[in-house]
């Protein structure tokens, strides 16, 4: 397909975006109305939209092809060379100014490298990270090709996937054998590290990609509720855990955030709390202009909510676990600390000693880890 070609049909996503739709939701509708778009094409469409949304400060205005155009063509000079932009430039241009103050990188120098590293890190295409059935990540690599292991125990069944395929219709997927997950979010299953007979609870479990973590480390024993407000996300959930054939799970709908959708009380709970997404510029960069300081102050309230509702309902020793794809100060350690002050019968532990990593909450920077921003942190019942 003609790359100009590509350039052209960017402009329809682009104008839905600018209407108010995601840019991953105007790609699907693109898609569907293009069912015979091939997959050579695809590839391209999405790689140039994702450039537009990185670039876009850059851009003459042209033509909104044009501005497409332009922005591949920094993707790729950039791509050759991270530092062919100054450091002040991607500073001042790749992500609102309202973000600043809520970043905590630390002291210098460190924190100011990390600060740039960042900044290179979110105008860079992420990779494609799978999360194979426990124990399968080599022969699922080699079944699949293309694959390389992540370089972290904190996610020993990850695997990079740097070839074309369209994942969604291959035969191992089709099986069950993986599942397409960022690497934080394989971290975060991880440091959950629930056991095989216990009760856990995946308060905000959307589709369920770390439900299905947690399901597996439990080896299909003990019972996992799994939560949502969205009926329509739980129903994919139940898809993908038959898909999976894991059948350890309940489902359990919050009706109302007032009142909770199950009295039982967990050996864990897992609260993956809605949140900005600031952590995710890099695989949706165009939220970057849609996502305001008044959402991460609002997203911030229902998170200290979320957690002090659930709170009650750990059995004695029993753990909870904090986590959101955000790097915002309100949105983790505020939250965090303010939860901890208004629950004495919880006690701060470390996610896990085993893999270096002593703290009872951590930050996952995208630079460090090649993956999505991800904050953590973890209490245990008295």
């Amino acid at each position: 397909m003609p790359t100009h070609s590509i350039f052209n049909y960017a402009v329809e996503p682009i104008n839905q975006w600018k209407e108010g739709m995601n840019a991953d939701a105007a790609l699907r509708e693109f898609m569907k109305r293009h069912p015979r778009f091939p997959q050579e094409g695809r590839e391209k469409l999405i790689r140039a939209v994702f450039a537009y949304f990185r670039w876009m400060r850059w851009l003459e205005r042209d033509q909104l092809a044009d501005q497409v155009e332009s922005a591949s063509v920094i993707q790729e000079r950039f791509a050759r060379d991270p530092h062919s932009i100054k450091d002040q430039t991607l500073a001042a241009w790749a992500v609102p100014e309202w973000v600043w103050p809520e970043l905590d990188f630390g002291p210098e120098p460190a924190g100011d490298a990390l600060k740039y590293a960042w900044l290179r890190s979110l105008q860079k295409t992420p990779p494609l990270w799978l999360r194979a059935r426990p124990g399968t990540a080599t022969a699922l690599g080699r079944r699949l090709g293309h694959c390389g292991p992540a370089d972290t125990p904190l996610a020993p069944d990850a695997l990079r996937y740097n070839g074309h395929d369209d994942l969604y219709r291959s035969a191992p997927f089709e099986d069950g054998a993986f599942e397409i997950q960022d690497l934080a979010s394989q971290v975060v299953g991880t440091l959950c590290a629930p056991q095989p007979g216990e009760t856990w609870w995946d308060a905000c479990a959307g589709e369920g990609g770390k439900s299905l973590h947690l399901a597996d480390q439990m080896q299909n024993k003990g019972t996992l509720w799994c939560s949502d407000r969205s009926i329509r996300r739980l129903d994919n959930l139940k898809r993908r855990f038959s898909r999976a054939k894991l059948y350890n799970y309940r489902v359990a709908p919050w009706e109302t955030p007032d009142h909770l959708p199950t009295r039982t009380k967990f050996d864990g709970i897992l609260v993956d709390a809605p949140c900005s997404g600031v952590g995710t510029w890099a695989r949706n960069p165009d939220a970057r202009w849609t996502t305001a300081l008044k959402d991460v102050q609002e997203l911030a309230a229902v998170q200290l909510q979320l957690l002090n509702k659930v709170a009650g309902s750990l059995k004695p020793g029993g753990r909870l676990i904090y986590a959101v794809c955000t790097l915002t100060r309100s949105e983790t350690t505020a939250v965090s600390t303010a939860f901890g002050a208004a629950h004495p019968e919880l006690e701060p532990v470390a996610l896990s000693t085993a893999h270096g990593l002593p703290s009872t909450a951590t930050t996952l920077w995208p630079p460090e880890h090649n993956a999505n921003g991800m904050f953590i942190a973890a209490w245990r019942r008295r």
